[in-house]
Order: structure tokens, then C-alpha cells, then sequence
């Protein structure tokens, strides 16, 4: 372990708790004096993802723990916190909140400003709107902490070494062998220089992780940013007032010694440029008045008596922030070396969570949470940019308190990545979003109007998903949803589903992960990592999961037999370094061919006439199958496969040919009317078909059976995970599997799952589900939305959820949309024809 704050502390302890005896943690201070000491220490157990919650919540029960095994205390102040809100923004935030801490178990409360006030008769409450309150948040003595995390960690034997800091990181074969390590100074007499042999080293130095990991070759994008929070003089603050986040104010406070400390976030942060930083122990920073004056006047405002008190301390130091200003957590691209760095102020509240999930990790080989929101390899080789990581962090940072709306667009370090035909879409009026550092289209504005027939119908039978208690078939058609649903969106999305319905659309899918794997030995690797049954002829795709130890998914990707000793896999657009590192983690070679192709997806009923118009190969091959044909004069590879649950094809090209494949497609297919059209229509269109989305509906702690992708196990071969999925379900009797495979035909019985997802209806088509909103059955809390959006083609509000054991199609539910209960029938899925023969079957 390189570093003695909570991080590093936190997972030598957890290591050492699941059984590791040669553990050593250097620091080249005293612990907790490099990014650890000045931290705030606020703990807000409601966060805006699951995982994070989850090892929030871990955290606050593993203080007792440490307290009983080392008796120490870990400086734990549990007085409840309150989160104010004085817009109306904020309230529907707030209510959108409660409704997730409703899922996790969380006991809080929706309070009025008077409430506010009396909780804590400090506050000017006369434009609070209203406030959070959670009783089990609370602030943490960052220092008293680590003591008792290293204290813990020693009584289970790890050593500890303060005075010593790492100045090499040894490497050979692309793995981590050894760390060398000095103490004293050079020259001295006391200075001495050795080596330790090791297969694993964590590097959790706080904002001097990018600096250590650089030492083995390795970018772990941290940026060092200035942060300022002042303490006053006591004034006969209570220890038990509790913790107040104001984020319309960017301004939060907490007692501290009969005082208040408080501290913001403010709008233009400042990089601390340094090429070696946390050289000297506990790094300050002159205090900087005139940036805090924001913060402190909001704070004044909302405490009156700050007014006339003294300000005796000014903390302005170091903090580690990142791109996305979420941890940096995981393996490096050098086997064995892995980083716990980034915590971004809010990090000490999960410090305890951090620990057990790197342990797991490490140990096992997968976390028990779903942790690649918190992944180093979300980011690919663009984070190696100083300058896009420094521009992402300051952009992250000055919107800490912002409120961020589903499908908003960050600006900050854009254009990066960007498709051959980014230009033509730019041309058609497109609205871009940034994935990976890619652009991509959204949707067209040029497509807000009807192609034609303005008052089109979705079409009735399969289409048609009326059940006993529903509203009005079409009572949501083109309207624009109540809420948060209703603030990023376009009548261009409907437009562009309904084309691709009636004509057909064309999508750039450029921008999602290509891995290939090839040799001697590649199809069995493959077989052995992936839960499909991949020995099919040359040309065949196949749908599949990479499961971890557990039997849950890993990832989620398409396979393509290209050769007897050649595949592609195509994943998301963010999880290509993470797929590829879990494959290179089981042995296979792997190249990322993602910018050598550009992918365009072309689907409709009028796709085959559209495509023969400029191809004279036989376009009639099956569905899952793979032929190279050519499109005009460009090369292609056309894989029949949809994501939209239409006729049609991927249309691979080598990137050099990408303008020219875009620039021919659109002109045979305007004729037959054809649309360019984009994501936000690809996701309303997938809900419609129950294709599911790794990261939402499915993740590493759900099984391919719980996600209804049983279909795509094979029962004739072993793999990883196989025996965890065998353990865990039993078989299904006479249950069918569901008919929402994304894209294989049926395979094997589902077994029956404790909880499994289902498809739920809402009655209100205009209230729209955005993913996290509770579910409640038979008045008591269920589960939560994975997913949720329109369906254009069947005029519903649709949403997806994990429901227990017995749910049938008709049952009812609720569902918490921003403070509303709506009521909501379980359906048969897909909405969107079921049989699937819009997918299969050859347009006549």
C-alpha cells in the first residue's frame, strides 16, 4: 500500500480482514498527513448512485467494528444531516432523493423550512422551500479515522511503515514485481534504499497518485484542486447541531468546537500545478478570501449569527479530484498495480466501502457492488491528457452543487472523438453527447417535423399493449412529459422512432467498442470466458455475457466469428477497456480495433430496398449472420443484428471509407424516406423490445437468469461463472424463457430467480421514468427502475424493475415519479412486436 490516509489505511485493514498476512503500507509522513488530514469529513449516506450509497451506508456500520476491535475512537459524529432546497429545482431533487432513499432503507424525511428550523434553530429558514433530513448522516474526524483503520489494520498484522515513500515502481511483462522504497534523506546518513518483491501494489497517495503511478508507466488522472473551508470561533454551537448542505448556495457547514466549519464549492476553481506534489506533510495553501466571499456570504445568510463572529482558521489545501469527479478505483493497465485515489471531497464519508471493495477485488477478483461507475478503465487513452483531465476536474468541480438533469451535456474539453461523418450530422442540426470522450448524436433537430402523415398511429396487434386498468391507448403521443423527463427533449425523437418504424432510420454506432481476438487457442479462450455457445460456423453472431465468480454480469457484448481463429466483439461505447481488461485478465490477446471502423446501422422495413440500391451482393443472409458485401465502391461488413427491433443491418467499414458510406447511404435511402436519426431514439425503441442495457438493467450483481437473458447461456459447455449460476437457481419447470432477447434466438429454460426484471407499464403516459424511482407492491417498498423512457411505437411510458419471486404479467405496482405515485401494470414483454418478425422476416 503507497499511502497513509483513509484510502490506503482502509485497505490494508480489509485485506488484512479477509486473510492477507504480508501486507506493508508505506507513507512517506506520518499518516493521514498528506490529502487526508484537512478533509471537512462530511457524511452524507444519500448519493446520487446505488453503489455509492451502498458503501456509505457499509462505512457508518464499520465505525462500532473498528471502535471494538482497537478501542479507539473512529471520530464518528452521528447528529443527522439536513439538505435544504429553495427553488423549486432543488425540491423536485429532493423528492426524486427521498424516493431513492426509500430504496436503499434509508430512513429520512421530506421536511418544510419551519421543520428545518426547529431542527436546527440556528438556520434562517424563510426561503426554504424544503429540506432533506437523514439521521444517520453525520461528519467524521478525518485523522481520528485513520488512526483507528491503521490501528485496526496492525492488530490484524499489517505492517506499517510512516518516514518511507516509494521511488520506483519495478515492471516486467506488463506486471507489477516490486516496489522500491527509501527513508531519510538523501545523503544523510540516515538515508537508506531497498526493495520489497510483490505481485500487488495499491496506489492511494491522495493527490499524489498521478505521480506514483507514474513510476510504473501508468495514468491515474487525478488533478490536484484547491479547496477552502474556514472554522470560526465558538460561539455556543451544540455538538449534536446537525450537518447542513445548502447547494443552492454552494455552501455547506457543521459545528466544530462551539464553532462553525464552513466550506464551498466554488465557481472557478484553481488547479494546484506542481510536478511533486505532497512533498512536504500537511501541503496549505495561502488563504484566498476573495474567492471564498460567495460561500461565506451564503453562509451569513443562512446563519445570521455568523455576522458578528470571527473566522480564527482558514484550511486551504490539497484535494484529489478526477474527470468526472466519481473515484479512481481498480487495476491499472499494469497487471497487479491498482489505484484507490480521487475521492473528490466526498470520499472520506465512503472510505470504509473503498477499503471492502478494492479488498474484494484484489482477493476475489470481482467487488460484491457494481462498482464501474468507480472503474480507472471507464477512461480510455484520452485521460493520459493533462489538459482534458484539468479541463473535465475544474468543469466537474465549479458544478459540484449543480443540479444535474438526466441527458444533460457537459461542454468542458469537447469536441474529442468524433466520427467520419460528425461533420454531416453537425450539418443536419445534430444535438451531441459526449460518451468516452466521443460525440454522438442525440437526436437531429432537423427531424422535430413529421416526415409525413402527421397524425400516424403505431401499429395495433403485436403493437398493442392495452391491459385492464391502462389509459387511453394514445394519450401520451408527442406530448412532452411532465418533470425532469420533459426538460432535455426533442419532438425529434418520436419522429425519428416512427420513421424507423415506417421507413427506416440510419444511426452512427461508430463509436462502440470493437475488440478482436485472434490464434491459436482464441476460440477456446473465448469459450471459456463467454456464457454463449461461440463454436458456430464462420459468419455466425452470437449474443453473450462475460459472468465474474459469482455468476453476475460482467459485460454484455456480440460476438462475430470472422474466421475459424478470428472474432470481433462489439460492446458499449464506455466499456471497451474495461471488457478488454477482463478478457486479458483470463489470458486472451486482445486488440482494440474500435477507431480502425466506422459502424453505421441502417433499420426499417425499407433497409433490404434501400441497401440494394447500391449493392449488388446478396443482401438475403439470416438473422445473426455476418457477410462481407460491398456498398458502392466501400467494403463492408454487414452483421444482421438491431438494437431497435427492426429489418436491418451494421454496416462496418474501415474509417477512411466512413464519410463515403454515410454520404451514399443517405442518398439512396432519402428517396424511400429514410431519416438519420439517433441515441435518445435507439433507447426508446430498445425499452420497447426488452433489450437490456449492461450498467442499468444488468450488472455484475445480477445473474444473466435474473435478467431474463437465459436464453443466452449455453447448457452444453463450462464456463466462468457456470458453477456460481447452477448453485444459485434452480430449474423452471415449465416457466419459458422471455421472449426479450436482444439478439439470439431462444435457448435453454430460464431457471426461477428470487427476483427477476419485468417490464411495468405506467398508467400516466406522461409521467416518465428516468431510472431510480422506487417501486412499491402492494403498498410496501419492492425495488427500484433500472431503466425507464417512452416507447413511441406503442405509446407507453415504460419502465423496468426487479420484482420478487411470483410476479406475473397483470400484477400492479406503484412507482414513485418525483414525489408522485403512479400506478403501474406489470406486462408481458416485449411491447413491441413479440413474435419478432419485424426482426426475422425478409420486408415483402
Amino acid at each position: 500500500m503507497i499511502g497513509g490516509g483513509v484510502a490506503g489505511c482502509s485497505v490494508a485493514y480489509h485485506l488484512a480482514r479477509l486473510g492477507w498476512t504480508e501486507v506493508i503500507l508505506v507513507e512517506r509522513h506520518e499518516l493521514t498527513e498528506g490529502t487526508t488530514w484537512h478533509s471537512a469529513g462530511f457524511v452524507g449516506q444519500l448519493r446520487s448512485t446505488v453503489t455509492q450509497t451502498k458503501m456509505i451506508m457499509y462505512s457508518a456500520g464499520l465505525y462500532p467494528e473498528l471502535a471494538e476491535l482497537t478501542g479507539l475512537d473512529p471520530g464518528w459524529h452521528g447528529v443527522g444531516g439536513l439538505r435544504l432546497a429553495t427553488t423549486p429545482e432543488r425540491v423536485e431533487e429532493s423528492l426524486r432523493l427521498a424516493g431513492a432513499g426509500e430504496t436503499y432503507g434509508l430512513g429520512l424525511e421530506v421536511l418544510s423550512g419551519a421543520e428545518a428550523g426547529e431542527m436546527s434553530p440556528l438556520l434562517y429558514t424563510d426561503d426554504v422551500r424544503a429540506a432533506l433530513w437523514l439521521p444517520g448522516d453525520g461528519w467524521l474526524d478525518p485523522a481520528l479515522l485513520a488512526r483507528a483503520l491503521a490501528a485496526g489494520a496492525r492488530k490484524l498484522g499489517v505492517r506499517i511503515l510512516t518516514g518511507t515513500r516509494a521511488v520506483g515502481l519495478d515492471v516486467a511483462g506488463g506486471a507489477i514485481t516490486g516496489v522500491r522504497l527509501a527513508s531519510g534523506t538523501e545523503g544523510a546518513e540516515d538515508f537508506e534504499e531497498w526493495s520489497v518483491r510483490t505481485e500487488t501494489v495499491v496506489v492511494a497517495a491522495g493527490a499524489a497518485s498521478g505521480r506514483v503511478g507514474r513510476l510504473a508507466g501508468v495514468d491515474i488522472p487525478v488533478v490536484p484542486i484547491k479547496h477552502q473551508y474556514v472554522v470560526t470561533e465558538p460561539f455556543g454551537v451544540p455538538s449534536s447541531t446537525p450537518t447542513v448542505r445548502d447547494p443552492d448556495n454552494i455552501v455547506y457547514f457543521r459545528e466544530e468546537n462551539g464553532g462553525i466549519l464552513v466550506g464551498g464549492y466554488i465557481r472557478n476553481p484553481e488547479i494546484w500545478s506542481t510536478s511533486a506534489p505532497l512533498e512536504e506533510p500537511r501541503t496549505v495553501f495561502p488563504p484566498d478570501m476573495p474567492k471564498f466571499q460567495e460561500s461565506w456570504e451564503s453562509a451569513v445568510r443562512r446563519v445570521p449569527a455568523l455576522a458578528d463572529t470571527e473566522i480564527t482558521k482558514v484550511v486551504h489545501g490539497p484535494e484529489a479530484f478526477t474527470p468526472d469527479g466519481e473515484f479512481l478505483l481498480g487495476e491499472t493497465s499494469v497487471r497487479g498495480l491498482w489505484a484507490a485515489a480521487g475521492f473528490c471531497v466526498h470520499g472520506l464519508a465512503a472510505a470504509g466501502g473503498v477499503g471492502k471493495v478494492m479488498a474484494e477485488w484484489i482477493v476475489d477478483g470481482s467487488p460484491e457492488y457494481d462498482v464501474f461507475g468507480m472503474d480507472l478503465r471507464r477512461f480510455g487513452l484520452h485521460a493520459r491528457s493533462a489538459a482534458w483531465s484539468r479541463a473535465k476536474a475544474l468543469d466537474s468541480y465549479s458544478k459540484y452543487y449543480d443540479i444535474v438533469y438526466p441527458g444533460e451535456e457537459r461542454t468542458a474539453a469537447r469536441p474529442l472523438r468524433r466520427s467520419p461523418a460528425w461533420g454531416r450530422h453537425a450539418e443536419l442540426g445534430a444535438a451531441f453527447g459526449e460518451k468516452a470522450g466521443w460525440e454522438r448524436v442525440n437526436w437531429f433537430e432537423s427531424n422535430a417535423r413529421p416526415a409525413a402523415e402527421p397524425d400516424r398511429d403505431p401499429p395495433l396487434g403485436d403493437g398493442d399493449v392495452r391491459s385492464e386498468g391502462q389509459g387511453p391507448r394514445r394519450g401520451g403521443r408527442g406530448l412532452r412529459p411532465d418533470g425532469w423527463a420533459g426538460r432535455i427533449w426533442s419532438p425529434a425523437v418520436r419522429e425519428e422512432c416512427l420513421t424507423t418504424r415506417d421507413a427506416a432510420g440510419l444511426f452512427d454506432q461508430t463509436s462502440f467498442a470493437k475488440l478482436e481476438v485472434a490464434g491459436a487457442g482464441a476460440l477456446e479462450g473465448l469459450q471459456r470466458a463467454c456464457a454463449g455457445q461461440l463454436d458456430r460456423p464462420v459468419g455466425s453472431i452470437v449474443y453473450t455475457q462475460l459472468l465474474n465468480a459469482r455468476g453476475g454480469v460482467e459485460a454484455d457484448l456480440t460476438v462475430t466469428r470472422l474466421a475459424d481463429d478470428r472474432f470481433r466483439l462489439v460492446t458499449g461505447t464506455a466499456f471497451g477497456v474495461h471488457d478488454a481488461a477482463w478478457l486479458r485478465g483470463r489470458g486472451l490477446d486482445v486488440r482494440d480495433v474500435t477507431s480502425a471502423h466506422a459502424c453505421y446501422c441502417l433499420w426499417g422495413p425499407r433497409a433490404l430496398d434501400i441497401l440494394g440500391s447500391v449493392s449488388d451482393d446478396d443482401l438475403t443472409f439470416g438473422y445473426l449472420k455476418a457477410r462481407e458485401i460491398s456498398v458502392g465502391g466501400v467494403p463492408v461488413l454487414a452483421q444482421r443484428v438491431t438494437f431497435v427491433g427492426e429489418f436491418g443491418w451494421e454496416l462496418y467499414c474501415p474509417s477512411e471509407y466512413g464519410l463515403t458510406l454515410w454520404d451514399t447511404l443517405m442518398e439512396a435511402g432519402t428517396p424511400h424516406g429514410m431519416r438519420p436519426a439517433g441515441y435518445r431514439a435507439i433507447d426508446s425503441m430498445r425499452l420497447e423490445k426488452g433489450y437490456r442495457v449492461w450498467g442499468l438493467d444488468v450488472t455484475p450483481e445480477t445473474t444473466p437468469y435474473e435478467a431474463g437473458l437465459g436464453f443466452a447461456v449455453a447448457g452444453d459447455k463450462d464456463f466462468l461463472g457456470r458453477a456460481a449460476l447452477d448453485a444459485a437457481h434452480r430449474p423452471a419447470g415449465d416457466r419459458p424463457a422471455p421472449a426479450s432477447s436482444a439478439v439470439s434466438a431462444a435457448g435453454p429454460t430460464a431457471p426461477v430467480s428470487a427476483r427477476s426484471l419485468f417490464c411495468l407499464v405506467l398508467d400516466d403516459p406522461r409521467q416518465v421514468c428516468l431510472g431510480g424511482e422506487p417501486v412499491r407492491s402492494g403498498g410496501l417498498p419492492a425495488s427500484r427502475v433500472t431503466s425507464g423512457g417512452y416507447g413511441h411505437r406503442v405509446d407507453r411510458s415504460i419502465a423496468y424493475a426487479y420484482l420478487p419471486e411470483g410476479t406475473a404479467p397483470g400484477d400492479r405496482v406503484e412507482v414513485g415519479v418525483t414525489g408522485t405515485w403512479v400506478g403501474a401494470a406489470v406486462a408481458a414483454e416485449p411491447l413491441y412486436d413479440p413474435s419478432s418478425e419485424r426482426v426475422r422476416r425478409l420486408p415483402s
